[in-house]
């Protein structure tokens, strides 16, 4: 009987953790990363320039080269952009 219990344990977890993976896939193609939108420390990750590698670095609101995720199809009604600024 534990090691029945167990198993079932087991391949509930597996599962929960397959939908959970799921779910996490369909919320990332639900956004799209907008350029100019994040607020100071609120980035999600590297700058489009290369001034830093890491999310919650950005330094100033709105800087161009910083982005955060979004909603698809909310970006440009915040004010920002989906593409990152050109290289200079």
């Amino acid at each position: 009987m534990k090691q029945q219990a167990l198993v079932s344990s087991a391949l509930a977890a597996a599962l929960s953790l397959g939908l959970v993976a799921q779910a996490e896939a369909q919320d990332k193609a639900a956004k799209e990363k907008c350029y100019g939108v994040a607020k100071a420390g609120q980035n999600d990750c590297a700058s489009a320039n290369g001034s830093h590698s890491c999310a919650g670095q950005a330094k100033a609101d709105k800087d161009p080269n910083e982005w955060k995720f979004v909603p698809k199809g909310s970006c440009e009604k915040e004010g920002g952009s989906t593409k990152p600024p050109a290289k200079k």
